[in-house]
């Protein structure tokens, strides 16, 4: 299935789930992550839930990492240039949503690109090469091709993975991970 498919068919799916079943499963991935070997790094960069696009609840992940005395990395959307800029989450963080309702911090402590271990990264489908389809602005695609080599690159989906999306590009950066409620993926 091509792209701009998979979007209409994963928002589709999407809208079908009910507040209850997003936060059971938005919990189950978090609790999945806790399997993984990933807990012996530092710097966490995480997606602020889009509650009108009935995103994975990553408030979940927030108290994981918390817990854990990670640094959290959080990030604003610079639609001039399709860039990230990230900034650590601290107890002062102000949050703001964008006209996308997208949350995001007003300001803060940066964080360059490359000193980001982890990244937890939305999605609406994936396919099991760890190829992703986001929304389509190349947001996460422009982010993740800055970060260093080793950074680990985690999708987290309700579904599971699709066969395969047909019109991957050579700008497309894939996941080594992705994370569901009931499974782990490796890429």
């Amino acid at each position: 299935m091509d792209k701009k498919s998979l979007r209409q068919k994963a928002k589709a799916e999407r809208q079908k789930l009910t507040q209850e079943e997003i936060e059971d499963k938005s919990l189950a991935i978090a609790n999945q992550l806790l399997r993984m070997d990933i807990w012996d790094k530092l710097y966490y960069h995480l997606f602020l839930t889009i509650e009108e696009q009935k995103e994975i609840n990553t408030e979940y992940i927030l108290q994981i990492l918390a817990g854990k005395d990670k640094e959290i990395v959080i990030s604003k959307c610079e639609f001039a240039t399709l860039g990230m800029t990230h900034f650590l989450l601290t107890d002062n963080t102000k949050i703001k949503k964008n006209s996308y309702n997208v949350p995001e911090p007003v300001d803060g402590l940066e964080v360059p690109d490359d000193k980001i271990d982890v990244v937890f990264v939305p999605l609406l489908a994936y396919d099991k090469q760890g190829n992703r389809v986001g929304y389509g602005k190349g947001f996460y695609d422009n982010f993740l091709s800055k970060c260093k080599p080793e950074t680990i690159k985690i999708g987290l989906s309700f579904f599971p993975p699709e066969e395969k999306i047909e019109d991957v590009s050579e700008s497309d950066v894939k996941l080594d991970f992705c994370v569901t409620d009931s499974q782990i993926f490796e890429f």
